[in-house]
């Protein structure tokens, strides 16, 4: 049986991710830094996961693109929204009635799925960086942390600290006034989570079963209990969080 070849690309304002499958089957997976030249890290992506597998970009059936970059992907069979990705990439792990929530390195996402896998409804974060990638990102460096210590670093903190600015600059100069006062690095650290958490709260009531994707997500387990907490109930995660919408355009492009 000879194989079908489908690729999908997210190219995220942070990281660009791309999904191969076979068929039906994931077969390679890859991830890089958007940088300023989305198409550059798109074919970078793609080149990726062919040479991982042996194959040749004419080898590939179709390619869809999605994420804040798609249209700057020449080679794609054609591009889609990231709220149809991500809906579909979730709906294929969880095929059900779910509610999504995305925290990507701009923005978030919620989104509402029937449960025939229709999107009943979306709201995006647009106005402000506070509470997706690019604050924890200025919060990490504001601490003098790197991003990737911030999850445990916020481990260890008990949750005394509220930062309550809607604004990235203005939580920086909360943060600034905290440390001055001789707060622990781990309390401002689990602070900025707990923003995070109350800023995806106040965007919808988030009824029914939650899944939560993203680079964020994937990288910060935190803001997963956080919101499970907050919720009282079990918050879901793919297994792949920070593919989703990759996976959800090689779905798509796999049917079309």
């Amino acid at each position: 049986m000879t194989s079908r070849w489908s690729l999908g690309l997210d190219i995220g304002a942070s990281a660009t991710k791309a999904v191969l499958l076979d068929g039906e089957r994931v077969q390679a997976r890859a991830l890089c830094k958007s940088g300023a030249d989305f198409a550059a890290a798109a074919k970078a992506c793609r080149d990726e996961v062919l040479t991982s597998v042996g194959l040749a970009a004419c080898d590939i059936e179709r390619t869809v693109a999605t994420g804040y970059g798609r249209h700057r992907v020449d080679f794609a069979s054609t591009s889609v929204t990231e709220i149809t990705c991500h809906a579909r990439g979730c709906y294929a792990s969880f095929p059900r009635a779910i509610t999504i929530i995305d925290i990507g390195g701009q923005d978030n996402k919620v989104i509402l799925l029937e449960e025939t896998g229709a999107r009943r409804s979306f709201r995006m974060n647009r106005k402000c960086a506070a509470g997706t990638g690019a604050f924890l990102e200025e919060i990490a460096g504001q601490l003098g942390t790197p991003l990737a210590a911030l999850n445990e670093l916020a481990r260890q903190g008990t949750g005394n600290v509220e930062l309550g600015s809607f604004c990235t600059v203005f939580a920086k100069t909360e943060l600034l006034a905290w440390i001055a006062r001789g707060t622990p690095l781990p309390e401002l650290a689990r602070a900025a989570f707990r923003s995070v958490v109350k800023r995806i709260l106040e965007m919808d009531p988030l009824a029914g079963e939650v899944v939560m994707t993203g680079g964020v997500v994937a990288h910060n387990a935190l803001i997963v209990e956080l919101v499970s907490a907050a919720l009282r109930r079990e918050v879901f995660v793919p297994e792949y969080p920070q593919y989703t919408g990759a996976f959800g355009a090689a779905l798509i492009a796999r049917e079309t």
